[in-house]
């Protein structure tokens, strides 16, 4: 149960990959190479602010989107592994914020930087989940260094060796092209380390993330429950007003005389019920008792 939203936030990468590179083979030989690059634009993070404050929501798209194959096969796969060691220690919801602020912080970095310093980190639109996961293998990492993992060729190892190991691998890559993408990384690197810190002295830097969502859901929620309460409010008062002229008058709109055998008093209480609390609230007895004497009336 507890790794269902981590495989759910898998699914969602891989579906997302999908369908962009189905635009992408669309647009393609309905506008050439320009169009492909087009439908990246409107799901990766700009560089520009201007552009950025015209499409906000390319701060969570991004997260969910990948250029190409090996990208999203590396992060979903560090994702996994890393992720179900994470849910031993920590609740999916903690996942989902963690994922959520690396990513966000490596965004707000990204941005910062193009536009303090648009020459040295001239870059196109930010895409991938690498900050994001990023955050959630340093976190982890951070919180629990001496658990060990197996990996291939290595064996077992220690996490706070694979943490070390992904922060010199990032850092040695460095090449001076991509130095918008790689701030980004540095971004999702220092959120991971922040958050297995702060947890360890009884503080979760996630939590206004997780308040949020909670609040989000909860509006979604309320809107559903009061319109199916009014749909149900308004099916109950047909029903009670159905019974009450079945059982109540008849077809000159006078009062209908007692039918033999039926007990008035009991009749009278089932239809205050009805009246009350509608038809779903009567017992099947009571059901049964109303519907016989409908009959004989």
């Amino acid at each position: 149960m507890s790794s269902s939203l981590l495989l759910r936030i898998i699914y969602i990468n891989i579906a997302v990959f999908v369908v962009l590179k189905l635009l992408q083979i669309f647009s393609f030989f309905i506008g050439g190479k320009e169009a492909t690059l087009t439908v990246m634009n409107w799901v990766g993070v700009p560089s520009h602010l201007s552009l950025f404050i015209r499409r906000p929501w390319t701060i969570l798209t991004y997260m969910f989107s990948h250029y190409g194959v090996f990208d999203i096969l590396f992060n979903m796969l560090w994702l996994y592994w890393l992720g179900r060691v994470f849910l031993e220690a920590f609740n999916p919801k903690q996942l989902v914020g963690l994922y959520l602020m690396g990513g966000l912080v490596g965004a707000a970095m990204f941005v910062t930087g193009c536009n303090l310093q648009p020459v040295l980190f001239a870059s196109g639109p930010l895409m991938g989940a690498s900050a994001a996961v990023l955050a959630v293998v340093l976190g982890i990492s951070v919180y629990r260094p001496d658990y060990k993992i197996g990996l291939l060729f290595f064996g077992a190892i220690s996490l706070k060796w694979v943490a070390i190991a992904t922060v010199v691998i990032y850092l040695v890559s460095f090449d001076g092209v991509n130095v918008g993408g790689y701030v980004a990384h540095v971004g999702g690197m220092l959120t991971g380390l922040c958050f297995g810190l702060s947890i360890k002295r009884g503080h979760d830097i996630t939590s206004w993330i997780n308040r949020c969502i909670d609040a989000v859901v909860a509006l979604f929620q309320k809107s559903s429950y009061n319109r199916g309460s009014k749909g149900e409010a308004r099916s109950r008062q047909s029903k009670y007003k159905y019974k009450k002229s079945t059982s109540t008058s008849n077809s000159s709109g006078t009062q209908s005389q007692s039918a033999p055998g039926v007990d008035e008093e009991r009749l009278d209480a089932i239809l205050d019920k009805l009246k009350r609390s509608g038809y779903g609230a009567l017992s099947d007895d009571e059901k049964e008792f109303l519907f016989n004497a409908s009959r004989k009336r």
